[in-house]
């Protein structure tokens, strides 16, 4: 198993450190969502369920200053960050693409056991997609790009990205994300307790 990102903070980590957070927002509902049906590069839009969550996230986000706002470029993503206030300030980042399901695109997981018995995402990756080793390779430059930001952050993306970025936080392998449930239109808090990273806040929504 590989070790932690380099970046991580240990003991070293200052006090102002210590003090910024991440904010991870998954998109609203989309109709596969809504179906668990794996969906990574088909660009769905929002449903009015979908919609309506995005929108309340302004509020809930009311007063927040960010240093960096980042968003996924899948529409899903980018209308939950534009609905939410974010539009304007968030930059675009590949990095946060929802995990390559490659031949598994638009299945569900029953679906995929049926020709794969004991399918495990977090263990197995995809077919012509993602392994755990390349998704963990992303969510350490995401991570590595927040801790450089100077303050707080915001990310809008994906259930399964956002719960390896999670994972990978806490200095944990990929696997620790499947004990993460991430509901859609769900914020998250990273942070530290001392120069401790932890987290602070999880699926509310």
């Amino acid at each position: 198993m590989s070790s932690p990102p380099a970046s991580e903070a240990a003991a070293t980590g200052t006090t102002q450190q210590a003090q910024h957070e991440i904010v991870l927002v998954r998109h609203g509902e989309t109709e596969w969502s809504a179906n668990g049906r794996h969906t990574s590069r088909t660009d769905l839009s929002l449903i009015e369920e979908g919609r309506a969550r995005a929108a309340s996230l302004g509020s809930e986000l009311s007063g927040r200053d960010f240093s960096l706002a980042l968003c996924s470029p899948l529409r899903r993503a980018r209308e939950t960050c534009e609905l939410a206030g974010f539009g304007e300030a968030a930059v675009l980042c590949d990095d946060l693409h929802e995990w390559q399901y490659g031949e598994y695109e638009g299945l569900t997981t029953p679906e995929i056991r049926e020709e794969r018995p004991g399918w495990f995402l977090w263990r197995d990756g995809c077919p012509g997609g993602e392994s755990p080793g390349e998704i963990q390779a992303r969510a350490d430059r995401v991570l590595g790009r927040a801790r450089e930001a100077g303050g707080d952050v915001i990310m809008f993306a994906h259930g399964h990205i956002l719960r390896v970025l999670a994972a990978r936080w806490l200095a944990q392998p990929v696997a620790f994300g499947a004990r993460l449930a991430l509901s859609a239109g769900a914020l998250c808090t990273l942070g530290y307790e001392r120069e401790t990273e932890v987290l602070r806040g999880w699926n509310c929504t």
